[in-house]
C-alpha cells in the first residue's frame, strides 16, 4: 500500500510539474485606435519567458470566418511550439473576412493598420520581445495566408520573415465569395482595388532576399492553382523562397500538420538573424 501511495505521490507530482512549465497560453485585450474597438489576440508565451530575456515572435493569423482563438481551439498542440523553439506566439483577431487589409469602403475594417501597427506596438510594450524585424516573422492560413504577405509585402520594415499556408493569394479569382466585396466592392465596379490588393500582383514591393519566405499549399486545396502561380511569378523574379505542396486539403488537418514545417523555419530565420 505504501508503494502504491507513493508511486501516486510521484504521478501527481510530476503532472504537477508539467503543468508549471507549460507554455502559458493568456487571452490579451487590445485597443484599435483607428477602428475605436477593443480587440482580442491569443498570446502564447514559452515555459521559461522570463523579462529579463527578449524572444522573437510568431503573428499567426486565422483565416475567412474565424477569430483570435482559432489556432489554440483547433490545434491543441500549438502552444508546444513556443517551448520547442523558444519564441512568442500571437494569434490576432481579423475580424469574419477583413483579409487583414485596411477596407476602403467597409467602415471600421482597418486591420493592416491594426496587425502592423498597433498590435505589434502592444505586444514590444507588455512582452519582452527582440523589437525589430529581426524579432519578428508572420503566417497564417487561408485568408491568414494572403494576409501574412499582405503585410509583410507591405512592411518589410516590421517582418522579416512570412508565411503562407492555403493562401488565397488572387482575390480576382474569387469576386462573390469570401466577403471580399463587402471589403472591396463589387469586382465590375472597382477592379482596380481587386488587382492591387491581390498578394500575386504585389511581388513590385519587394526584392531578392528582402523577406525569408515559405510557402505551402495542399494538392487537393482550390487554392492549389493560383498559389502555384505565386510560386512561378517568384521564380521569374528571382525571389528565393520554400514552396511545398503536400497531399491535404483546406481543412485543419493539413494546416496543423504544416505549421510545424513553417515554425521551425522561422525558428531557423531568427536563430540566424539574432
Amino acid at each position: 500500500m505504501k508503494n502504491i501511495f507513493r508511486i501516486s505521490l510521484s504521478l501527481l507530482c510530476i503532472l504537477y510539474t508539467s503543468v508549471l512549465l507549460a507554455a502559458k497560453v493568456d487571452t490579451v485585450t487590445t485597443f484599435s485606435a483607428v477602428m475605436h474597438k477593443e480587440i482580442k489576440a491569443v498570446v502564447i508565451t514559452p515555459r521559461n519567458y522570463s523579462s529579463k530575456s527578449r524572444l522573437p515572435v510568431l503573428y499567426l493569423l486565422h483565416g475567412f470566418s474565424g477569430n483570435y482563438s482559432d489556432w489554440v481551439k483547433k490545434d491543441t498542440g500549438l502552444a508546444k511550439l513556443t517551448d520547442e523553439y523558444h519564441m512568442i506566439i500571437v494569434c490576432p483577431d481579423g475580424d469574419f473576412a477583413s483579409w487583414y487589409f485596411d477596407s476602403p469602403v467597409k467602415a471600421g475594417s482597418k486591420y493592416e493598420t491594426y496587425v502592423a501597427g498597433e498590435l505589434v506596438s502592444w505586444i514590444d510594450q507588455h512582452y519582452s520581445t527582440i523589437a525589430s524585424r529581426k524579432g519578428r516573422a508572420i503566417a497564417g492560413l487561408s485568408m491568414g495566408g494572403h494576409g501574412a504577405l499582405f503585410l509583410a509585402f507591405r512592411h518589410t520594415s516590421t517582418f522579416g520573415a512570412v508565411g503562407s499556408m492555403s493562401g488565397g493569394v488572387d482575390l480576382r479569382a474569387f469576386p462573390q465569395s469570401f466577403g471580399l466585396d463587402e471589403v472591396l466592392g463589387k469586382y465590375s465596379e472597382n477592379p482596380e482595388r481587386w488587382e492591387k490588393n491581390s498578394v500575386i500582383n504585389m511581388l513590385y514591393l519587394i526584392t531578392p532576399n528582402q523577406l525569408d519566405i515559405t510557402i505551402d499549399c495542399g494538392a487537393d486545396d482550390f487554392f492549389i492553382r493560383y498559389n502555384n502561380k505565386l510560386h512561378e511569378a517568384l521564380l521569374e523574379r528571382n525571389i528565393p523562397h520554400d514552396y511545398t505542396v503536400r497531399p491535404g486539403s483546406h481543412a485543419w488537418e493539413y494546416w496543423s500538420n504544416s505549421i510545424r514545417y513553417q515554425a521551425l523555419f522561422f525558428h531557423q530565420y531568427f536563430e540566424k538573424n539574432n
